[in-house]
């Protein structure tokens, strides 16, 4: 029973994709954006370092002036999202979401995600990017949940350590994040310092923010785990001489990975927002850690 509501749902989406597409193209000439693959766009970040601003379904939502579970709208945060998605700078690429030509390559749950999120959003898509830009994969830091083949899981994490490789980098990450505390996926990297910011409407201090990643040198390597504020964080550090890429949940992925987990479940030390129930507390004894943090904005 339940397969064949899942067939008949299927069939739904398929139509309403295709009719609102032709629509679209019929009335304004447009297409939905180009999306290159992971391979490219890890490859593309390894080759050139350039810095990496994000988009999924949250920062579309947030254009379209919508609050998500952990960023409030603000008119400010939707037309700077909506700047970085529009934007062509030399050194900084955008990532969205595969999902406009086909959901093949996804889990059957993801697909279902991603369909009942383009049956309100998917003009916004086609809307609201450029028909003349070159965008990137968004899942370069979400390279395990949502896919069928752990083979290329593992490939994908070996190639993302690359981007760090020998470097010395910086987290701008929210409170209860941890990136890299109990795994080995940043044990490549020289140095490790870490900015902490709130975990819920970070953007609300996006001053204070950008004010101690101005402090950062140069030299360093920024990475970013702090919702729709990375994505715009990114793009404005990058402005500013930084090479900064939006990881996003790549931590979290990497524990999944590891734990070769079919279901999303908690870390128990870390904050884990897309799954009901995470108590992660709000400091750790792990002295590797607390000696990492150079300054705390919460």
């Amino acid at each position: 029973m339940a397969y064949k509501v899942y067939k008949h749902v299927n069939r739904a989406y398929s139509y309403f994709m295709h009719a609102s597409l032709n629509f679209y193209i019929n009335s304004r000439g447009s297409r939905p954006p180009k999306v290159l693959t992971i391979d490219e766009t890890i490859r593309e970040v390894i080759k050139t370092k350039c810095s990496v601003s994000r988009f999924g379904d949250g920062e579309m939502r947030l254009i379209t002036k919508e609050s998500i579970e952990f960023q409030e709208y603000t008119p400010e945060l939707g037309a700077r999202l909506q700047e970085v998605l529009t934007s062509n700078l030399n050194g900084h690429i955008v990532c969205l979401p595969a999902i406009f030509e086909t959901l093949e390559p996804y889990k059957r749950n993801t697909r279902f995600f991603w369909r009942r999120h383009l049956s309100s959003h998917l003009l916004s898509w086609i809307k609201n990017t450029r028909k003349d830009k070159v965008y990137y994969n968004t899942a370069m830091t979400r390279p395990y949940y949502s896919f069928n083949d752990y083979d290329n899981s593992r490939a994908w994490f070996s190639s993302l350590k690359q981007i760090w490789n020998g470097r010395d980098i910086v987290f701008i990450e929210g409170s209860k994040s941890r990136l890299g505390v109990g795994n080995d996926l940043f044990d490549n990297a020289t140095s490790v310092e870490r900015i902490l910011c709130p975990s819920k409407n970070a953007f609300a201090r996006y001053s204070e923010i950008i004010a101690e990643a101005n402090k950062v040198k140069k030299s360093k390597l920024v990475l970013i785990a702090l919702g729709p504020t990375a994505t715009l964080l990114a793009y404005d550090l990058h402005r500013r001489g930084y090479q900064a890429i939006d990881v996003g949940h790549v931590d979290i992925e990497y524990e999944w990975f590891l734990m070769k987990a079919k279901s999303k479940v908690n870390i128990a030390h870390k904050h884990t927002n897309e799954v009901a129930g995470n108590n992660a507390p709000d400091s750790i004894s792990d002295g590797k850690y607390n000696s990492e943090i150079i300054s705390s904005i919460v």
